[in-house]
This record gives C-alpha cells, sequence and structure tokens, in this order.
C-alpha cells in the first residue's frame, strides 16, 4: 500500500499530467496581469491562512474597498515548474464562477516566482474552525450544510470534475456560522475525469482519502462520494469513522470497510442520517449515490424541505455541449406559482436587463432572454407557456414538455410547457445558474 503522496515508480507510459485542464482545450480565456498586486490592492503582510505550497493574504481594492482574498502559489515545487497545475486549478474556478457554492475568482497576478489568485472573501472562515469551536452541529444544521456541499459538487460532476480534496478546510462559510452559506475552494488536486482513459494518484487527505485511491485503482467522480459520506459522519458526530493513531491505521481502517456508529455518538442521530452515510461508505465506487441522487435522499429531503418548500418547484433547464463538450446552461425556469395577470407581469418582465422581448400570443407567455452561459459566450433563449384554463385550482401539474436544442449553440433554443391549473399564483421566477429573478 502507498501512503498519500507517495506516487509509484515512474515510467515512460505514466502520464502524471492527466485530468488537467490545459489552455489547448479550455474554452475560456483568463486574462493575467503582471504589474504588482500591490498597485491595486492593499495587502495584508501577515497570511491568514497558510499551506505547503500556497498563502493567503487578505487585501482591500483601493478603488471599491471591497475586501478579497489573495492566494499566493509558488510556481515551482521540489525544484520542478508546476504551473500547468495552477493554471488547472484557475480554469476550474473559471468553468465554476456562475455556481454560487464555489468560491468565485476575480483576477489573476503572476510574478517571477508566484501565482496569484484574487478570490472571493468568505468572512465566515473554514467550516473545520466551526467543529472545533461547537461540541455538536443539529443534525438540521448538518444537512442544510451538506446539501449546499452536495449542489456544489454535483455541479463539478455535471462537467466530469472531480474534486478529491472534500474535507472541513476546503469550506467556507460567507458569514459567521450557522446565519451562512458554504462555498468549496482549494481545487488543486483536483481532475478531469474523461471517458476511456483511467487516472490512477495517491492524493487526498488520508481521514477522507477512499479505498481506490489507496489501492491505487482508478479515480471516479464516485471518489468524491467517499468523502462526503466521511464528512457526513463528522458533521453529525464529531469524530471520524476510520480515524487511527497513525496515517497507516486510518489507511488500514478505510480499506478494512468497517462501518460503526457508536451509540455514544449517534444515539440521537436520525435512521436517514445513518443510510445517508452507509450509502456513500460503500467499497465498490459504482454502488455510491451520485451527488445528484444525494440531494434527493430522505435525510437531505425531510431537513431541508420543510424550510424551503421552493426547492420543490419544477426546474427545467436546457443545455447543450460545446465544441470542447462541455455543458452549456441556456435558460433555467423555475415556476413557484402561476402568473394571475398577463397584463401585469409583462410589463415588468420588459423591465429586466435579461428580458429581450416579452409578449402574450394566442394565450401563449413567451420571454426571449439573452443568458451568460458557462463559456461567457452569449446564447439567446426563448422560453414559452401555453395557458389551458383549468376549474380545479388546487394544484400545477405539467402535462407535456417538448424541447429542441440545436447543433450551434448561438441558435435560439425553445421550450413549451402546457399547464393546466393557472389560477394558483403571484410570481413567477426566471433564472440561470447565475441568479433568479422574482416577478
Amino acid at each position: 500500500m502507498l501512503a498519500v503522496g507517495q506516487r509509484p515508480q515512474m515510467n515512460d507510459s505514466m502520464n502524471y499530467q492527466q485530468g488537467l485542464i490545459s489552455k489547448d482545450h479550455c474554452p475560456l480565456t483568463v486574462p493575467i496581469r503582471f504589474q504588482p498586486l500591490t498597485d491595486t490592492y492593499l495587502v495584508d503582510s501577515k497570511p491568514f491562512a497558510r499551506g505547503k505550497f500556497a498563502t493567503v493574504r487578505r487585501c482591500k481594492h483601493k478603488e471599491t474597498g471591497v475586501d478579497y482574498a489573495a492566494k499566493c502559489i509558488r510556481k515551482r515545487r521540489r525544484a520542478a515548474d508546476v504551473r500547468h497545475e495552477i493554471m488547472h486549478e484557475i480554469f476550474i474556478l473559471k468553468l465554476s464562477e456562475n455556481c454560487p457554492r464555489i468560491i468565485r475568482l476575480y483576477e489573476v497576478y503572476e510574478t517571477s516566482t508566484e501565482v496569484i489568485l484574487v478570490l472571493e472573501m468568505a468572512v465566515g472562515g473554514e467550516l473545520q474552525r466551526v467543529l472545533e469551536d461547537h461540541e455538536e452541529i443539529s443534525e438540521k444544521e448538518a444537512a442544510r450544510l451538506m446539501r449546499q456541499i452536495l449542489e456544489g459538487i454535483a455541479f463539478l460532476h455535471e462537467r466530469n470534475i472531480a474534486h478529491l480534496d472534500i474535507k472541513p478546510q476546503n469550506l467556507l462559510l460567507t458569514n459567521a456560522f450557522p446565519k451562512c452559506d458554504i462555498k468549496l475552494c482549494d481545487f488543486g488536486i483536483s481532475r478531469l475525469i474523461t471517458k476511456g482513459i483511467e487516472l490512477r494518484e495517491i492524493l487526498g487527505t488520508p481521514d477522507y482519502v477512499s479505498p481506490e485511491i489507496l489501492h491505487y485503482e482508478p479515480i471516479s467522480l464516485a471518489t468524491d462520494m467517499w468523502s462526503i459520506g466521511v464528512l457526513a459522519y463528522v458533521l453529525l458526530s464529531g469524530h471520524t469513522p476510520f480515524g487511527g493513531e497513525t496515517k497507516q491505521e486510518t489507511f488500514w481502517n478505510i480499506t478494512s470497510g468497517t462501518l460503526e456508529f457508536p451509540e455514544d455518538l449517534f444515539g440521537g442521530v436520525s435512521k436517514d442520517a445513518k443510510d445517508f452515510i452507509e450509502r456513500l461508505l460503500i467499497m465498490e465506487p459504482n454502488e455510491r449515490m451520485t451527488a445528484k441522487e444525494c440531494l434527493h435522499h430522505s435525510w437531505i429531503k425531510s431537513f431541508c424541505d420543510k424550510e424551503d418548500p421552493q426547492r420543490d418547484a419544477p426546474n427545467i433547464i436546457l443545455s447543450t455541449k460545446n465544441e470542447f463538450n462541455a455543458e452549456i446552461s441556456v435558460v433555467s425556469v423555475e415556476v413557484a406559482e402561476e402568473i394571475p395577470n398577463n397584463s401585469e407581469v409583462v410589463p415588468l418582465l420588459q423591465q429586466s436587463v435579461e428580458a429581450v422581448s416579452v409578449d402574450v400570443v394566442d394565450g401563449t407567455f413567451q420571454c426571449q432572454t439573452q443568458l451568460l452561459p458557462v463559456d461567457h459566450h452569449q446564447c439567446n433563449g426563448t422560453t414559452k407557456k401555453k395557458v389551458k384554463p383549468s376549474s380545479d385550482k388546487s394544484s400545477t401539474s405539467f402535462t407535456n414538455l417538448n424541447s429542441t436544442s440545436s447543433k450551434v449553440v448561438s441558435e435560439v433554443k425553445e421550450m413549451i410547457i402546457d399547464f393546466e391549473a393557472l389560477s394558483l399564483g403571484k410570481s413567477i421566477i426566471f433564472g440561470d445558474e447565475r441568479m433568479n429573478v422574482v416577478y
């Protein structure tokens, strides 16, 4: 068995750069500034976070006064140039900038020795500090945080990106706990999972690493799901499920796969929560729940949907794929409540910066929008809602959904949804991955 961080003997057939996104196959252009960071920002001299190859300092924009986090990453490690690995992390952050569950990258600077990422400041700090300061987190709070983490992981997995280092230190809070949201950070060892290419590496954090990594078996998106199971166990109990006195003992516990729920730690925890964990901490990767399946698990829904009933509202996303095989969101529509009066809602939508045209033609409510998809190229989207009168005002249901999408990204996408009961509501929500607008 290899230790985490230890690589096997290198031979000519091994390519350790597999799984890294480069400019050759990334649709994004990342502008890099070469002037000193201090020209634009006031930078704290003392880091507030430090890693093996990076430090993070608070910086304040001189003109706006907004605080950011400047992550300074060394370009050389152990006498090797790792700039390509840093660029991989940058590309992941840029591809994820529309996801509210992933930390936002604003600017990139480069010096002779470092690459500096100017990131969103998460003032609540790391989730790890919450675990250290609180003896326990309520099951309700654990489920809420887990749902947000899963939303970020689902976003990545839809794009075939495995994070591979999910742990409390890489989960940042937007405000002081518990009145906060959570965001994923640190994509230094993330990998792009490509169909037909086996990726084998020994990486991760001992308590959260999966058995397939320790066995030097292929990494997959399911590798993240093992870490999610460990994280859920930690949030609910304050302890890791496989922790030993030494790293090697921890690794042996992981590969043995023995999972227990001690009464003193899980006596007050629901059966649904334990089932959630059991369906993730499975030795065979293909048998673990996916991120999307986790979001629909009874544990997540029972605690979270009571607080946020709108999450059950229908969510329809038209998507296409660009030449790089990356999924691009074109338009997303969530229907909370139906439109009571077309004459009231149309003028409001016409004021929206997203709306290009809004009209009601032959009983069809139509809104044509221009949205910004993940690759930053503008796309057109048209949403139509065909109204059918109904005397039943107790429920709203979809009867037909026909969607067509063109092969060309810039071509108009069209989606027609038939509703049977329209007198229920007062608002409709239009949105994409960046925002929701309520009318």
